[in-house]
């Protein structure tokens, strides 16, 4: 028996016991994500409460990719299982390929709530944390890859003996996203010619770009001048080459072509920028593929629709389950609307606050309140509970930057009085009765170092060719355009100290938020802080304040994304909320946790970094 003589012991004992928790954690994880236990299940067309035979058309959903936490374009694993759940609870069942050429091609009959499940970019992570939740609802997808990849060997995605090992497991079938992902006629932000990128070079290139670029499949090759540098008979020859090689890939590996393809970054009402281009791409898919996925931003299908201009939706990684079923419910018939109810979370959290506009979902455990917004409009809460006039206020706000979250103190359900703290497109506003008083740009206040235009478009340029250097073809060419880099770096431009204009990086619709919010109000004085810092101190207001206290989020507008995902709901967040009387500290209002479920969670939390930490580096 292991005698315990010291406090090295005692630190050897915890060492190895936290060891052997890791390890049963990971083991855990292993045998849950890599092993199937279970089998699909189609749905009964001859259930007439799945399959009335009344036409409601069926929505798809496209995920970009899924990871085990928050990544910048592919969701965590929680919030898609959250999704999937919420779409399950409401009487969703997935359907298949062939589902959908007997709908188009036989006017066989959809479920009454029909969901085509896709996941792009056929990357191994996505199907390892997929998986599970697929099965536990007993939902089937389509995962889309690329089939250049299969050349490359690249590890981070599917080969075609993992897509036959997938499909082996009935949760799954395969789609094609084309050969490969390249770019042409790509222009940076300030309107200079790039040419031709592929995928890589675009990734490095991302944040010297604008929108000025398109798809290789979608128009002419052009020059700076926008004149075509390829013939038409060069244009044909080259797109369905591409469509060739895609061909010989997937015969070759997988024994079959996919009948699902996504014509990406299309979203133009054919199947190209130009009607040359379009034909070409329009008679390569209709004589390779059973469908097409042409558009992406709007959910739903219905029996007048092409089955090779069929539409998806693309959940943002930044969405809340409320943000989804409020997309898909907008895209709905009127008489279909009804059959979308959100989701509410923590109930005894919910009965602290009254829903005026919008949706709320209340998370216990990550001490949120999820505010999300109708479409193009507000969403606004109403605490229920009086507060006194003289008040305290504290949350973290951890919506996207581009669009609105609002605190509003003595005001009324038309929230058209009182005062409104209000972060908007990250600038912090004081408002009164509905007047500005004062407003900070929360750019010039973290004290971001203030960058000329001029300087901006010089690194801009030397980035550029670093780029081309790094991905050049022989040692000749990146030696070529490193002396360009280094050149276009050295070149002498003016600061905004010495007259040129302040360069402002353009906020993209998926730049995630985190400011700390401080509010004490004090007969007629307020005072605010951002990120503990003081912004108005002691500031003077007309009249002392008398209402409700309010919070509210808004859609301002449909926002920039180099992926061309629009939306026009807003998700506001408010965490960690704590309100007090500022004279004797009583808490009148918290949705902090306390006592043991705060202790609880951090160990959860300690946990997941710990397992996460193990995943990511072994």
């Amino acid at each position: 028996m292991y005698k315990i003589e010291s406090k090295k012991d005692v630190r050897k004992l915890i060492s190895s016991a936290l060891q052997l928790l890791v390890l049963l954690a990971l083991l855990a994880f292993t045998i849950g994500h890599l092993f199937t236990f279970s089998t699909y299940v189609p749905y009964r067309a001859d259930d007439s409460k799945v399959v009335s035979g009344s036409d409601h058309g069926f929505v798809a959903l496209s995920y970009f990719g899924v990871d085990r936490q928050d990544a910048s374009s592919r969701i965590s694993e929680e919030k898609l299982e959250e999704q999937l759940k919420a779409l399950y609870d409401l009487g969703y069942v997935t359907i298949t390929q062939d589902d959908i050429e007997r709908y188009y091609k036989e006017g066989k009959p959809l479920p009454d709530k029909a969901l085509f499940l896709m996941f792009e970019d056929g990357r191994h992570d996505t199907s390892i944390y997929a998986q599970k939740i697929m099965e536990k609802y007993n939902f089937k997808a389509t995962m889309f890859g690329y089939a250049d990849k299969f050349t490359n060997k690249d590890s981070f995605f599917l080969m075609p003996e993992d897509l036959k090992k997938l499909e082996n497991t009935s949760f799954w079938e395969i789609g094609s996203n084309g050969y490969r992902i390249s770019y042409i006629n790509v222009f940076d932000r300030y309107g200079r010619y790039l040419g031709e990128l592929n995928s890589k070079q675009y990734s490095s290139m991302s944040g010297y770009l604008g929108r000025d670029y398109n798809h290789y499949l979608m128009d002419f090759i052009r020059d700076a001048n926008d004149i075509p540098k390829e013939t038409n008979a060069q244009m044909k020859a080259r797109i369905q080459g591409e469509y060739e090689l895609m061909k010989k890939e997937y015969n070759d590996g997988f024994g079959e072509v996919p009948k699902a393809y996504i014509l990406l970054h299309s979203n133009t009402g054919s199947f190209g920028e130009n009607d040359k281009v379009s034909a070409v791409n329009q008679e390569a898919i209709m004589s390779t593929f059973a469908m097409n996925f042409n558009r992406e931003g709007y959910s739903l299908n219905v029996k007048d629709s092409n089955i090779y201009d069929l539409t998806r939706l693309e959940p943002q990684a930044s969405w809340y389950t409320n943000h989804l079923l409020m997309r898909i419910r907008d895209d709905l018939p009127e008489a279909d609307q009804a059959g979308i109810t959100f989701v509410d979370g923590y109930a005894p959290e919910k009965e602290n606050w009254e829903t005026l506009k919008g949706a709320a979902e209340y998370d216990k455990d990550k001490e949120l309140i999820v505010l999300t917004s109708l479409p193009e409009d507000t969403g606004a809460l109403r605490l229920k509970k009086e507060t006194p006039g003289e008040i305290s206020f504290s949350a973290r706000l951890l919506g996207n930057k581009l669009g609105c979250q609002s605190v509003f103190f003595g005001s009324d359900d038309e929230l058209t009085k009182g005062i409104e703290v209000r972060l908007m497109n990250n600038v912090l506003y004081l408002i009164e009765d509905g007047e500005v008083l004062e407003e900070v740009d929360l750019y010039e206040f973290d004290g971001n170092p203030k960058i000329s235009v001029e300087e901006d478009k010089r690194d801009s340029l030397a980035g550029e060719y670093s780029v081309f250097a790094r991905y050049a073809v022989s040692h000749a060419q990146s030696t070529e355009y490193k002396k360009l880099s280094d050149a276009a770096a050295n070149t002498s431009v003016r600061s905004v100290a010495e007259g040129a204009e302040e360069y402002r990086p353009e906020m993209q619709i998926s730049t995630r938020g985190n400011r700390k919010l401080d509010v004490t109000l004090k007969g007629n004085e307020i005072t605010v802080k951002i990120d503990n810092e003081n912004v108005w101190e002691n500031h003077k207001l007309s009249q002392e304040p008398s209402g409700g206290l309010y919070l509210r989020g808004a859609w301002t507008e449909y926002g920039y994304s180099q992926r061309n995902a629009s939306d026009d709901v807003y998700d506001a967040v408010f965490q960690s909320v704590e309100i007090k009387d500022p004279t004797t500290n009583e808490v009148l209002y918290s949705n902090r946790l306390k006592g043991f479920d705060k202790f609880l969670q951090a160990v959860r939390s300690f946990f997941t970094k710990l397992v996460n930490w193990f995943i990511d580096n072994i």
